[in-house]
């Protein structure tokens, strides 16, 4: 079934989401079996909720909540943004920032977190959409970039933030991952460090794999080999780091630096390290390098040194983005990329 045309409630150009019925239709049920399950599925058979959300996955169903609100050609006012960790200080700053701008215009952010889980991601981006969000603003979770594609967006804009997504025609605003990474591994070799641990995350997401592109490039101008033994990743909190690194420390031959890939996995770290320099099964600590800051990195008992950036600075430059694609002022180029620099703090 091709996409419906816009209804009087719909702005201008823009798609409107399938209906119960037209759901019901391809899924070959009842628009009752439908209901229930985009109520949760309450007495609807296991595989047979599992095919409608399915058919609802595919063809795009979004509840509309604003359009009875809302008069023909009337604006909603709300961004929605999507974050993964809402207890994370960094994707605090990036919605202080984002915020910061889109309320300038007179809107309002609606957030969500999806806690690096994919369907809870649909289901939210199909929850502001069915709030008529004039755009987005997402922080994306793993690789499939056909979520995002106009056509399941309804031509909403989108904006990447911190993280982009293969084959998502959007535009995205990072940091400039691979060369602080870069940087902060050749300051360890040149300190003479040659066993030099890496603490990822997800190889699925983009920071990581950039910040480990530009760790192992580090090592490849200098003409040293990685241990790929201290190499650790899927390291998604800092309790899964600290078990990481309580590991590595009980090496024969532990590293004497360790490369943090982001604040979370920073912290887990530091705890490992601390405790065993406290119980006297680490007699030096290993030197740590961490990829953004985090509360109190000033203080840590250990020699530290962080690539530092301002996230809501991340989160200005995304809106600003955002807000060139509402007003038409960029409505005639192409996707773009921004990176923002990255500076050292050494403590």
């Amino acid at each position: 079934m091709g996409p419906m045309q816009g209804s009087a409630g719909s702005a201008p150009g823009r798609k409107t989401a399938m209906t119960v019925k037209d759901i019901a239709r391809v899924a070959e049920v009842s628009p009752m079996t439908v209901s229930r399950v985009l109520s949760g599925g309450k007495n609807v058979r296991p595989a047979l909720r599992e095919h409608v959300e399915r058919v609802i996955a595919e063809v795009g169903y979004h509840r509309n909540e604003n359009a009875r609100s809302l008069r023909p050609g009337q604006r909603s006012g709300l961004v929605g943004v999507l974050i993964t960790n809402i207890g994370n200080p960094y994707y605090a700053g990036v919605v202080q920032g984002i915020e910061q701008v889109v309320a300038a215009t007179g809107r309002r952010i609606l957030v969500g977190t999806t806690n690096e889980d994919s369907d809870l991601e649909r289901q939210l981006l199909s929850d502001f959409l069915g709030r008529q969000v004039e755009g987005l603003v997402v922080v994306p979770v793993g690789q499939d970039g056909d979520r995002f594609s106009a056509a399941r967006l309804h031509d909403v804009p989108l904006v990447l933030a911190s993280r982009t997504v293969e084959r998502a025609p959007a535009d995205a605003v990072l940091i400039d991952d691979v060369h602080g990474a870069r940087e902060a591994a050749a300051i360890m070799l040149r300190e003479g460090h040659r066993r030099v641990a890496f603490l990822g995350n997800k190889v699925t997401v983009s920071t990581g794999q950039r910040r480990l592109t530009g760790f192992r490039s580090a090592f490849a101008d200098s003409g040293t080999a990685v241990d790929e033994r201290l190499v650790v990743l899927g390291l998604q909190d800092a309790e899964a780091s600290e078990h990481a690194m309580r590991e590595l420390l009980t090496l024969a031959d532990p590293p004497t630096a360790v490369f943090a890939a982001n604040n979370r996995i920073s912290v887990g770290a530091i705890r490992a390290i601390a405790r065993a320099v406290a119980d006297g099964s680490v007699a030096v600590p290993p030197r740590l390098f961490a990829f953004d800051s985090f509360d109190f990195a000033d203080m840590a008992p250990i020699p530290l040194s962080v690539i530092d950036h301002d996230p809501a600075e991340l989160g200005r430059v995304a809106a600003r983005m955002l807000l060139s694609r509402l007003d038409g002022s960029a409505a005639d180029e192409g996707a773009r990329l921004v990176e923002l620099p990255v500076h050292i703090v050494h403590h």
